[in-house]
């Protein structure tokens, strides 16, 4: 049990130097991140260097492989941060590709998956062997070009969105910003005649497009780590600024996200409009009952209709109780 013991603390000691090597910050020098390393090649304490592999594998799958191969057992909750504190790093640093499986799958979706990038995969097969210096320089000397690579193939995959005729940008590909263009391209034009956009999120950066001033103008400061609906659209001619919801990988406006969006923008001097959008009918019947009154649903295979959730008035702000 000691000689297990000994190993497993090797074998985390031996991921933290390639770690420092590689020239991660050092922040990202510590346990999560070494045990998070040695998932991704799947080396257990006994399994040596040279036979590092490159699975696919989920942060969940991570998680159990750090309790089952080094009895080193984190909280569920702690998910997130081993995502946005230790793997966020390890693409930033080119080591590891996400989602090579389907590109278009989203950043965000429960089922993103990772591995180790093939260059990073031979290199560190070679740890410990008198072939490690030498591949080390090489490899380090080849990573800038290399994420130049992957940020270039990742750039032409991107979706355009065209904010004004002056402003244009765009989001990370696939899932629900495929439904966030056609919410900004159909939606908010047959329904928002001349509306101004506001906020666009994005999968993989919060902020893809804000126009901070504007809301400021209808009294709303957006706090940074506030939780902003997907889309934000102000129709002028009515006063009124529209929340949209695009639904692919979490919910619809429900009564707690009414809640929560009533309460973010209470100080607007517009009247609040909730929109829910589905790609599909399918996804909408998989809602339905979540759905809240008071809101309106949009569908994106059926782009000339909306459904509206009760009340008297068809698209429009209701009264503050």
């Amino acid at each position: 049990m000691i000689a297990s013991r000994k190993n497993k603390n090797n074998k985390i000691k031996d991921a933290l130097s390639i770690l420092s090597l590689l020239g991660l910050p050092k922040a990202q020098l510590n346990e999560r991140s070494a045990l998070t390393l040695l998932s991704l090649l799947n080396l257990g304490p006994m399994t040596p260097w040279s036979n590092a592999s490159n699975p696919l594998i989920g942060i969940t799958p991570m998680m159990e492989f750090f309790a089952k191969q080094y009895k080193k057992a984190y909280a569920p909750n702690s998910r997130e941060t081993v995502r946005r504190f230790t793997v966020h790093q390890f693409l930033n640093a080119g080591l590891i590709v996400i989602n090579p499986d389907n590109t278009k799958r989203p950043t965000n979706s429960p089922k993103a998956v990772y591995q180790i990038e093939s260059g990073a995969l031979e290199l560190l097969r070679t740890f410990k062997t008198p072939e490690w210096q030498t591949n080390l320089k090489s490899y380090l000397a080849s990573v800038v070009t290399l994420k130049s690579k992957y940020a270039q193939a990742r750039a032409m995959e991107r979706i355009p969105i065209q904010i004004d005729s002056k402003i244009a940008t765009s989001l990370s590909p696939g899932g629900q910003n495929i439904l966030i263009k056609q919410i900004v391209d159909e939606f908010s034009a047959r329904f928002i005649p001349n509306g101004i956009l506001i906020y666009v999120g994005d999968t993989d950066e919060k902020f893809a497009y804000l126009d901070k001033q504007l809301l400021k103008n209808l009294g709303v400061e957006v706090e940074e780590h506030g939780k902003m609906p997907d889309v934000i659209v102000y129709y002028k001619d009515k006063n009124w600024l529209i929340l949209i919801e695009a639904v692919t990988s979490h919910g619809p406006v429900n009564p707690q996200r009414h809640q929560e969006l009533s309460k973010l923008f209470s100080s607007s001097s517009a009247g609040l409009v909730f929109v829910t959008a589905f790609l599909t009918h399918k996804a909408l019947k998989e809602y339905l009952e979540q759905i809240s009154w008071e809101t309106e649903v949009w569908v994106a295979e059926a782009p000339s209709h909306m459904i509206h959730f009760n009340g008297e008035r068809f698209l429009g702000p209701y009264d503050k109780k």
